[in-house]
């Protein structure tokens, strides 16, 4: 997966480094840490911004008691009903069905 670190991703966005740690604060973003360095996979970001329905995704997967790590590996796990991992489904406009998926999951 690519990541980008997060001045990198505020310039791709346009926005100001604090605003993007805005985001992950608020739970509109995820990050890890590789080498001591926060980094954002680059599959979330979308032209103007972070990709639809990711930060929906996010939300019920945190409700559900979900961690980080957790969250970021379901993300990029292959499904082949999707087909293809929820990351692309959401980039490929399917966010409806991976917010199901997510939901789903809490039961």
């Amino acid at each position: 997966m690519e990541v980008l670190p997060l001045p990198e991703v505020a310039d791709r966005m346009g926005l100001p480094v604090t605003r993007v740690h805005q985001l992950l604060r608020d739970g509109q973003l995820l990050a890890e840490r590789r080498d001591g360095v926060l980094v954002v996979p680059e599959a979330f970001l979308a032209a103007g911004g972070v990709v639809k329905g990711l930060p929906g995704t996010i939300t019920v997967l945190r409700d559900q008691g979900f961690s980080t790590d957790e969250i970021l590996r379901w993300l990029f796990t292959e499904d082949n009903s999707l087909p293809g991992t929820p990351i692309e489904a959401l980039r490929g406009d399917r966010g409806r069905e991976v917010k199901r998926r997510a939901q789903a999951m809490g039961f």
